[in-house]
């Protein structure tokens, strides 16, 4: 069965870009002398996803990490293909309770420690109920107002 097509996701990124790629509209057969400079667009999937069907976003909604420069509102990437080492901030369920804390572990113990003095580490013990989500790879922060009014859920 060498023959077997495999499906694929629709999606096959921009890097097999090439310059003959790009379509110009200039009626008179000349093209434009910006156009021998011309580059292709930024791919955020591709710059900042490294693994796709393992790649989730994750929108931050509180303040433990605002010393990591993670603020509520955030957009969160998250990987669940990386495996949660010591410090890596991570996506965990703790006792039910969904988390994004800095990954600690020595030894003989395991924490999640917050980037917020107001808040407390959290030990992994024998008895919690603990699961990792995923390791966040990546923070996006909305400071235009505009846009932060087109994210924001209508009520």
């Amino acid at each position: 069965m060498s023959s077997e097509i495999l499906s694929r996701s629709a999606y096959n990124g921009s890097k097999n870009f090439s310059q003959n790629d790009i379509q110009t509209a200039n009626a008179t057969g000349f093209g434009a002398a910006a156009d021998d400079y011309a580059e292709r667009g930024i791919d955020l999937n591709e710059q900042l996803i490294m693994n796709k069907p393992a790649t989730y976003f994750f929108r931050m909604n509180g303040e433990a990490m605002l010393e990591a420069g993670i603020y509520p509102g955030d957009i969160l990437i998250v990987d669940r293909s990386l495996k949660a080492l010591s410090d890596k901030i991570i996506v965990a369920v703790v006792n039910g309770e969904l988390l994004v804390r800095l990954y600690k572990q020595s030894f003989d113990s395991r924490w999640l420690q917050p980037a917020n003095k107001r808040f407390d580490n959290i030990m992994i013990e024998k008895h919690t109920s603990f699961n990792s989500w995923g390791v966040v790879t990546c923070v996006i922060q909305l400071i235009d107002p505009e846009l932060i009014a087109f994210n924001t859920p209508k009520k």
